[in-house]
């Protein structure tokens, strides 16, 4: 039923007109209390105070944290303490994975919400270190660290090298998988130092082995060739291919890999050098080693601003990953030259 309300229309004096249904009369509805209104402006205004602060957090997350965390270290110069009677190039291994995990942070299995999560390229060239210094560690177990015609593994070796082929990208809880806290990349790499540090610890003291045969240094030098020739053929699959973009984001992740790649290979490179520096030198090997290190250093080296994938026939712009490439395939050369001088 429609009642009727007094309405101020006109200058005559108040009219009495009917309500809708379903319509409040303003005349009869309740205004807010003082508390009321002042609680309601006062969660107005704590809400605006938390998204400003998110947006600062989120902007001084990213914009400003991320980049001060992203570090790409290609330092040459690094250097481990090597064990007095030790292996140079074990130490340098190890050294590599501890600064990686423990001083840099690693980063390939960071969380969305980490400040380092939107950038790539330090998880892909921590990645490629990786993949580097694993395959030197099972070189290690197969050919150095055991004695010829021998079918037993260094116990510590044989875990080391186990461990470094976990995933780089495993967090503490992988959602794919299970719910439940797993081990992470970084502690099972930790636990690889801690193998690859008593390990050197017992070839000091002349406990374990480490073959300086010329076999067992051309095996390791040939599968760090193939392993190179592989990442090179990548280089030349992304730059033919028919779908190259200027700005290309495959090819960046593909460089930032190569670039940790390069880096330690020529760090243990330099490593066993010094290990294995009377064998070159009987073998006169130093200037074919010299030419690898310098091939292997300067494609580690590459730092561009931003990394391109030009047309190289018709393109102004650079082509960053034929350049990379270019210092591999050299250093190949020079590796295998070594082998076949090696196996004579």
């Amino acid at each position: 039923m429609n009642t009727l309300t007094p309405s101020f229309d006109d200058g005559n004096g108040p009219r009495m007109t009917a309500a809708r249904p379903g319509e409040t009369d303003p005349m009869t509805t309740p205004r807010k209390s003082f508390p009321q209104r002042l609680l309601r402006l006062f969660r107005w205004r704590v809400f605006k105070v938390l998204l400003a602060a998110y947006l600062v957090a989120a902007l001084l997350k990213w914009a400003v944290l991320a980049p001060v965390l992203h570090e790409i270290d290609a330092n040459p110069d690094f250097a481990p303490v090597v064990p007095a009677g030790g292996s140079a190039a074990v130490a340098m291994a190890a050294g590599l994975i501890d600064r990686e995990v423990n001083t840099h942070g690693w980063t390939p299995n960071d969380p969305v919400f980490y400040p380092t999560a939107p950038l790539d390229n330090m998880p892909n060239f921590q990645i490629g270190m990786m993949r580097a210094t694993s395959w030197f560690t099972i070189e290690l177990l197969d050919q150095i660290g055991r004695v010829r015609g021998s079918g037993a593994n260094d116990a510590d070796l044989e875990r080391a090298a186990g461990l470094l082929q976990f995933p780089p990208d495993v967090w503490i809880i992988e959602p794919g998988m299970s719910w439940l806290p797993t081990a992470t990349s970084e502690e099972q790499y930790r636990t690889a130092v801690q193998l690859l540090e008593s390990y050197n610890a017992r070839i000091a003291s002349g406990q374990a082995v480490f073959e300086l045969r010329a076999d067992a240094l051309a095996t390791t030098l040939r599968q760090m060739s193939v392993d190179l020739a592989s990442q090179a053929a990548q280089i030349d699959r992304v730059t033919t291919s028919g779908e190259r973009r200027l700005l290309d984001t495959t090819a960046d992740d593909l460089f930032y890999q190569n670039k940790g790649m390069l880096y330690a290979y020529y760090m243990i490179l330099n490593s066993l050098g010094s290990d294995f520096e009377g064998l070159i030198d009987q073998r006169t090997l130093r200037l074919g080693w010299t030419q690898a290190l310098n091939d292997l250093r300067a494609g580690s080296q590459l730092a561009p601003l931003v990394v391109l994938n030009a047309d190289s026939d018709r393109s102004i712009f650079a082509n960053h990953l034929m350049l990379q490439g270019f210092y591999m395939k050299r250093a190949i050369l020079q590796l295998e030259e070594i082998v076949n001088v090696l196996a004579v």
